[in-house]
C-alpha cells in the first residue's frame, strides 16, 4: 500500500503544497503520494481518516489551525503553546488510530525571519491578524525578545490594536510588518491589508506569510515606499521538511 500525506483546508487553490510534496518524492525516489483534501467542515477529519487507511500525516491550513486541536489525541509543547496546528501525524496500531498535533510554521518562520532581517531582529512589530499564523508568528517574536501588536478588526486585549490605530507615527516607530492574513492570496490577489503604506520607508521589513502570488499588493506597495519585502514561499518549504522529518519519526505523545 502507497502510503499517502495531503493538506486539509479550505479552499486550497491557493496551495502550492501537492507540486511540492510531488516533486520531492520524484527526486528522492520515495513510494509515496500527496493529496489535497478541501473538506468544508472540521467534522470530516475523523471520518475521512478512517476511510483512508493508507493517510500517514496531514498538513492543516486556513481555516482548520485551531479547530482541529479538540479532535486530537495530543499535541506538541509548542502547539500547545501557540494553540495552533498546522500538522498532524497519523499513528495506526492495533487497530487504534492516534492522532498527534504539532506546528512547524514557528520553527520555519524564525528561521526565515532570522535571514530576512540579516541576523538583527528589530525591536518592534505589527502582525495584521489574529489566526493560528499570528500566533505562530507572536511565539516566534517573543522567543526573539521582538515587541509586537497585533492588528485587528475586533481587538481584544492590551497586545491587539484596531486598523485605525495603525497611524503614521506608530508605523514609523515599527520596523517590522508581518501580514499573517490571507489578504491578497491567490486568486484574490488584488487586496491587500488596510495599512498606510506612505509611512513606509527603506527602514521597514514586510514580511507576507502569503507565497501565491509570489509578490502580494501588501509587499508591491511596501516596495514602492522603499520597504524590504519578503513572502511565505522560503517558510513553506522549511515547514514542509519539518512536517516530512516528523511523519517519518514514527513518534508521538503518550
Amino acid at each position: 500500500m502507497t502510503k499517502c500525506y495531503g493538506l486539509i483546508g479550505y479552499p486550497l487553490g491557493h496551495s502550492f503544497s501537492k507540486a511540492y510534496f510531488t516533486e520531492k518524492f520524484k527526486s528522492e525516489h520515495i513510494h509515496a503520494a500527496y493529496d489535497l483534501y478541501p473538506i468544508t467542515n472540521v467534522d470530516q477529519l475523523l471520518p475521512m481518516i478512517e476511510k483512508l487507511p493508507e493517510l500517514c500525516g496531514l498538513n492543516v491550513t486556513i481555516p482548520y489551525k485551531q479547530q482541529v486541536i479538540p479532535f486530537l489525541d495530543s499535541i506538541s509543547d509548542e502547539a500547545a503553546s501557540i494553540n495552533a496546528v498546522n500538522t498532524i501525524s497519523i499513528i495506526r496500531k492495533d487497530d487504534k488510530i492516534s492522532l498527534t498535533g504539532w506546528n512547524t510554521d514557528a520553527p520555519a518562520f524564525e528561521e526565515q525571519l532570522i535571514s530576512f532581517a540579516g541576523g538583527s531582529i528589530p525591536a518592534g512589530a505589527l502582525i495584521i491578524g489574529t489566526g493560528g499564523a499570528a500566533a505562530a508568528v507572536a511565539f516566534v517574536l517573543k522567543k526573539l525578545h521582538c515587541n509586537f501588536r497585533f492588528v485587528s478588526r475586533h481587538p481584544q486585549g492590551d497586545d491587539q490594536i484596531s486598523y485605525d490605530m495603525v497611524t503614521a507615527d506608530r508605523v514609523n516607530q515599527t520596523p517590522l510588518i508581518i501580514n499573517a492574513t490571507p489578504l491578497g492570496m491567490f486568486p484574490k490577489t488584488d487586496a491587500a491589508p488596510l495599512f498606510p503604506y506612505h509611512a513606509l520607508n527603506a527602514n521597514h521589513l514586510l514580511f507576507d506569510l502569503i507565497y501565491n502570488p509570489a509578490e502580494t499588493q501588501f509587499m508591491a506597495l511596501g516596495k514602492q515606499y522603499g520597504a524590504k519585502v519578503c513572502n511565505g514561499l522560503g517558510m513553506l518549504h522549511k515547514q514542509a521538511e519539518l512536517a516530512w522529518n516528523i511523519w517519518q519519526s514514527d513518534f508521538f505523545i503518550s
